[in-house]
């Protein structure tokens, strides 16, 4: 009881009343919650470093030495990024 309570508190799960007890579920689905963590992670590293390219480089570097299909879908993402940001402007 004291986990689950203490990751409702962090709003990992969300809580509602049943009975005289509680149910707890999951706020988001997994992939969901490893973005945001690592959205967070990477911001924090952007911010801290005055390298960005040399981090931005790291991170293309591994994910090709580890799936180098993940390198056509990181473009595909770049990509639609990039026409998210330009419909925002207009």
């Amino acid at each position: 009881m004291t986990t689950l309570d203490r990751l409702y508190r962090k709003a990992v799960l969300i809580r509602r009343p049943r009975g005289r007890a509680f149910a707890y579920e999951p706020r988001c689905s997994r992939d969901e919650m490893l973005g945001e963590l690592m959205s967070g992670h990477v911001a924090d590293m952007l911010t801290a470093s005055g390298a960005s390219s040399a981090i931005l480089s790291t991170l293309v570097q591994v994910v090709g030495r580890t799936d180098a299909a993940l390198l056509d879908e990181l473009d595909a993402l770049v990509q639609a990024e990039r026409t998210r940001l330009k419909v925002e402007d207009t």
